[in-house]
């Protein structure tokens, strides 16, 4: 009787960010998109003429070839990935269980090394997951300009370096979360309208085509193998030029970047003694039962943290990519570049729920406003009285007073009598731009 498989090593367990987010960068999905690449480059040969018709219908049917890839194939990702360990990647056993299916003749893996596969499959995988990490991006987006709209003329305290700043509104504060998520959406879709499919050959100068069928028809198969697959034609083999891999890992910190920025400010005004934001829902605590846990901004923050550093490590490894074919450093992208689409694809899902959920405490924002005593307006203040009183006597003014007293102590200066100091005092007349930061959403901007 045959003894059960090993459990996964990862069902997320450690990485509640991600699960049940990350099924297209799974196993599974790694190891479809392994089959569809050698499925597409046997249709390219027979797209270009290289191959029988037939041949190539016969392979596309035997492995489950549809539009969306070859799902229906029969392999079993536990025993390739046992068999992997061998030749230390899984396309070698993968090409012996194709071949030995006995269709196509000699047409699987004609002309291609290892690494096209790998490195195809993984750009097909990435393209599928970029897709669902937009479309949550997209749903933050639309939520938090809504919630930016709704709330444009919510007087609020800025805070520089922890500290009462000036003026600034709910709005304009959400404007800055929207266009850091819609900046890093088209840096994002760029690196993924790129993605380029791998066909090198041996050590990048496709040898075998070449002396197959001749330079031309060597040079025109990398194109059809891309168009197969859906992914851009490449202008070289990049075994060694690895910008595909840190582009898109740059763009992916720059979203979940994006989305801790966002993260940050939750927690921060979220807290009890500040209670101007909060989520929707929250989660429990095993001990303290009055406690809502801002989860989704928790585990949005967790993703953050570590997503810098797994892009480093991409960068790492294409630098140390040597000669025309990498060793390790290759081999140490795999896991890098999904952990990094992994924690994107859970930060974007749960950055959607939460903007969609956010909640302001209005009585909260207008409690902590008033903390300063009009402190907050000094600096509109300053130009109206310095001219006046001079600056020393402004700077002594502030530093001997207050919050409670400071509106008081300008309203008995004699300098000031024919002030309007209850509007000078209004910190919704000192909000600048806030305003138009809003409305310029509705632009794109």
């Amino acid at each position: 009787m045959p003894s059960e498989p090993p459990p996964p090593v990862d069902a997320g367990l450690l990485s509640p960010v991600s699960v049940g987010r990350d099924a297209a960068v799974s196993d599974t999905a790694v190891l479809d998109a392994l089959v569809t690449a050698e499925v597409a480059l046997v249709r390219a040969l027979a797209a270009t003429g290289l191959l029988d018709g037939a041949a190539a219908e016969s392979v596309s049917a035997e492995f489950g070839w549809t539009s969306r890839g070859c799902r229906d194939h029969g392999f079993e990702v536990t025993a390739l990935a046992s068999a992997a360990a061998a030749g230390g990647n899984p396309v070698i056993p993968l090409v012996s269980e194709m071949r030995r299916r006995g269709v196509g003749g000699d047409a699987i893996h004609r002309g291609a090394t290892s690494q096209d596969i790998v490195d195809s499959a993984l750009m097909l995988v990435s393209r599928h997951a970029v897709d669902e990490i937009v479309a949550d991006l997209a749903r933050a987006g639309a939520a938090l300009t809504t919630f930016a709209q709704e709330h444009r003329g919510v007087v609020t305290a800025a805070r520089t370096l922890t500290q009462h700043a000036v003026p600034t509104t709910v709005g304009a504060r959400a404007a800055g979360w929207v266009r850091g998520i819609r900046r890093a959406t088209r840096r994002l879709r760029d690196a993924q309208s790129q993605l380029p499919a791998q066909l090198g050959g041996a050590a990048g100068t496709l040898a075998a085509s070449a002396d197959e069928w001749g330079p031309d028809a060597a040079a025109a198969l990398p194109a059809a193998f891309a168009a197969e697959l859906g992914l851009a034609a490449p202008e070289a083999p990049w075994h060694t030029e690895r910008w595909p891999v840190t582009e898109l890992g740059d763009a992916l910190v720059q979203s979940v970047d994006a989305l801790g920025k966002l993260a940050a400010d939750v927690l921060v005004l979220g807290r009890p003694e500040i209670g101007e934001l909060s989520e929707g829902r929250g989660g429990g605590s095993s001990t303290m039962p009055q406690k809502r846990n801002p989860v989704s901004a928790v585990l949005i923050r967790s993703a953050s943290i570590r997503a810098p550093q797994l892009a480093a490590t991409l960068h790492l490894s294409a630098a140390l990519a040597v000669e025309e074919r990498p060793d390790g450093a290759w081999h140490a992208e795999w896991p890098t570049l999904r952990e990094l689409l992994r924690l994107a694809l859970g930060a974007s899902a749960h950055a959607a729920a939460l903007a969609e959920g956010l909640v302001v405490d209005r009585e909260a924002v207008a409690r902590n406003l008033a903390v300063s005593g009009g402190l907050i307006v000094s600096e509109r203040l300053a130009r109206v009285l310095v001219p006046r009183i001079g600056r020393e006597r402004f700077g002594e003014l502030v530093a001997s007073t207050s919050a409670g007293s400071f509106a008081e102590a300008l309203r008995a200066l004699p300098e000031a009598g024919d002030l309007d100091l209850d509007a000078l005092l209004d910190p919704a007349g000192y909000t600048g731009l806030s305003g138009r930061l809003v409305d310029d959403l509705s632009d794109g901007g």
